[in-house]
């Protein structure tokens, strides 16, 4: 009896070791794909960073086969299905962003070569038209160390705020800049939570001011800028940790 207890427990003692080995090798992996990941997105910024200075007249797109600025050619040949460039100074957001329409979500679990990444890279909504819809929506994750859309927990301080008025997005063929109106908290999959993804296209004046209404009602602060209908807004979403389901939702429209 006493060694079939013996064989027992070193057979679980086994078990144990080789569960906790395997969650070890799991834990390695998560984040040596982070990291990995995390330096080719500072490669690819790189690249664009570092592409020859247009002039204000050669700043146009230039066309073989696609109307693409000369800075994005490159990379957009490496993966199509890129549309544009989002980045904020003073964080680490300065991204590719793509968008699949007939295949939602699918950057929230793969990377810019299409392999699967817990990163993901941050894309638009499948229903939002580039250069045509009146809100353009960008998801991405939450990952600490202010990566991918972690960095925009920062904005919940005014302070913050207040010294990153701005965001970049430039399309592929046009560049552009975005003057932050709202930054404000909710919830998904709740009828207490605020829809804000349903908005793409304002069907009117009315509709516009509305969500536009909401997201200032939902505002952590005022940041004394507005909208008007016909203006072009951007939203940015990333979840948050508060409350089950919560997101953080930075909205800004088009000045130039």
């Amino acid at each position: 009896m006493r060694k079939y207890q013996m064989q027992i427990c070193v057979i679980a003692a086994v078990a144990l070791l080789g569960t906790a080995a395997f969650c070890g090798f799991r834990i390695y992996h998560h984040y040596a794909q982070r990291e990995k990941q995390t330096e080719v997105f500072k490669q690819m910024a790189e690249l664009v960073e570092n592409a020859p200075e247009e002039s204000p007249k050669e700043d146009t797109p230039v066309s073989e086969g696609e109307d693409v600025l000369e800075k994005y050619k490159e990379l957009y040949l490496q993966n199509e299905d890129m549309v544009g460039w989002l980045s904020i100074d003073g964080t680490e957001i300065n991204y590719p962003v793509m968008q699949t329409p007939n295949n939602p979500n699918f950057y929230l679990k793969h990377n810019f070569e299409k392999e699967y990444s817990d990163l993901g890279t941050p894309y638009i909504q499948e229903n939002c038209t580039i250069a045509e819809s009146d809100n353009l929506l960008i998801y991405g994750h939450h990952i600490k160390g202010g990566k991918m859309f972690g960095a925009l927990e920062d904005y919940k301080a005014k302070s913050f705020y207040e010294q990153h008025k701005t965001i970049r997005f430039d399309m592929l063929t046009e560049q552009a800049e975005y003057e932050i109106i709202s930054v404000f908290k909710t919830v998904e999959y709740s009828s207490e939570g605020f829809r804000y993804y349903d908005f793409v296209n304002a069907e009117n004046a009315e509709a516009f001011e509305e969500y536009l209404s909401k997201c200032k009602e939902l505002a952590l602060y005022d940041t004394g800028i507005n909208a008007e209908y016909g203006d072009k807004l951007l939203t940015l979403s990333t979840c948050e940790y508060s409350a089950p389901n919560g997101r953080l939702v930075v909205v800004a429209k088009k000045v130039s």
